[in-house]
């Protein structure tokens, strides 16, 4: 049996980041191919060194489904794609219960309960 050399947590971070940046270049150079340079939001054209700010959205937001067609993906310009994922975290937040329908546990200690005495031996 062949000995597995142990990895250190750098090591397999930065491989994890090698391969996660080969994916990401693979497949925006893909999506650079298929769709014009345009913001899908905005409409803002984008070319020569402005052509960084186009990234690649994932519609259904797993970066994992990079389907030859393209059709998981949409280009926008940086700031309509965080947008769109400020959106999606907002709304997380408006899925829950409402904060008066929520349960809520009672605290285990009052912080002021001792306050009263404290002030009382000032006069």
């Amino acid at each position: 049996m062949a000995e597995r050399k142990v990895r250190t947590p750098e090591e397999i971070i930065a491989a994890a980041r090698r391969e996660q940046a080969l994916k990401e270049t693979t497949y925006r150079e893909r999506a650079l191919k298929l769709f014009a340079h345009v913001c899908a939001r905005c409409g803002r054209e984008l070319s020569g060194k402005r052509l960084r700010e186009l990234t690649v959205h994932h519609k259904d937001h797993n970066h994992d489904n990079n389907p030859p067609d393209g059709s998981n993906w949409e280009l926008l310009c940086i700031y309509c794609h965080d947008n769109e994922h400020a959106r999606d975290q907002v709304a997380e937040w408006y899925t829950g219960e409402a904060p008066e329908q929520a349960e809520r546990t009672p605290a285990l200690d009052s912080p002021f309960s001792k306050l009263g005495d404290l002030l009382k031996g000032k006069k």
